[in-house]
């Protein structure tokens, strides 16, 4: 008998139930209208159901006890089924089956009813993506107005490209939301989770407009760059996306990108990082270790991944963040 999968997002369950109607009601709820059409009222579908919200996307981890079928109305938005244990079969509308197994996972696109067939003991992460969200971020990556809707190509493998990444990301973000440091509700760490699922799908998974994407752009002028270095050193607390600061400075995307790489040999989130490093260290400078720990202090700067941010701190400023705060401390009337 297979291994179960890994329950994800424990710390933020939504329903478990037993109920058809139950289970009916709250899939239905957290992302859109669906039904069992092969179940009875007697059926027992003995699902666990946790939900987080990151931004403005929604995900999830579901499990049926049983096999069960599902089918939705029409989405409005972009889906993402990655299956972690048992098989599916997959599809969206007329369009032809996939089989979701935890190596292949199914992008639904909007305008299409998905009909999934699952296994017993199936369990999926789910994800629900904004098509205004998406389709926001394409058109500052390519710096103008997209007509054609975004067209995914339906299979996502997970064993490297985008799959991994949206992975990788997805259990990063069930790790520090078990924390009590509260991170998911800082805008700038929420935020920059929220733009690594996004970008994963758009730069790496292809769709109708990779080509375009691929195609080389001209670096954005010193004026446009410096602008946007000043929009930085300004609000080092807004949570920035490159899309929202390249549309500050009437750029696209890649053009800030590739002005950022010629004119300061880096890209504009490594610069916001650096800066915020800055801010980090003010902080912990001043703080009393005995009110605010180092990781309440990265965290409110959007900090997601604490080793990283170690290493980074270290190299920047020769010291510990813990050595920082300690200093402090010690120098403190």
């Amino acid at each position: 008998m297979p291994q179960a999968a890994t329950e994800i997002f424990k710390s933020h369950p939504l329903a478990s139930s037993a109920d058809i109607d139950h289970a009916r009601q709250v899939l239905s709820d957290a992302y859109l209208p669906l039904d069992f059409p092969s179940a009875s009222k007697e059926t027992v579908v003995d699902l666990q159901l946790n939900v987080i919200k990151v931004g403005k996307v929604t995900a999830g981890y579901l499990r049926f006890g049983s096999a069960i079928r599902i089918t939705t109305a029409e989405a409005t938005d972009y889906h993402v089924d990655i299956p972690m244990s048992g098989r599916a079969v997959m599809r969206a509308g007329s369009r032809n089956a996939l089989y979701g197994t935890p190596q292949t996972a199914r992008i639904f696109m909007p305008g299409y009813a998905a009909d999934l067939d699952c296994d017993s003991d199936f369990s999926q992460l789910a994800l629900m993506i904004p098509r205004a969200e998406l389709h926001l971020e394409l058109e500052s990556l390519l710096g103008r107005s997209v007509k054609a809707p975004l067209v995914f190509s339906a299979g996502l493998g997970l064993a490297g490209g985008p799959g991994r990444t949206v992975l990788a990301t997805l259990r990063l973000i069930d790790e520090i939301s078990d924390e009590r440091s509260g991170m998911l509700q800082h805008p700038l760490a929420s935020r920059r989770l929220e733009q690594m699922l996004i970008e994963s799908l758009l730069l790496a998974q292809p769709h109708n407009y990779s080509d375009a994407l691929s195609l080389p752009v001209a670096a954005a002028g010193p004026q446009p760059v410096a602008r946007a270095i000043e929009l930085l050193r300004a609000h080092p607390e807004h949570p920035w996306a490159v899309s929202e600061l390249a549309n500050h400075v009437s750029v696209s995307v890649r053009s800030l990108q590739e002005g950022f790489r010629r004119t300061a040999d880096t890209t504009p989130m490594e610069y916001l990082r650096e800066l915020r490093l800055e801010q980090i260290r003010d902080e912990l400078a001043l703080a009393d270790p005995g009110a605010v720990s180092v990781s309440q202090v990265a965290a409110r700067w959007g900090i997601t991944h604490f080793g990283r941010f170690a290493a980074n701190y270290h190299r920047r400023f020769g010291e510990k963040p813990s050595e920082t705060m300690r200093r402090s401390a010690t120098s403190s009337p």
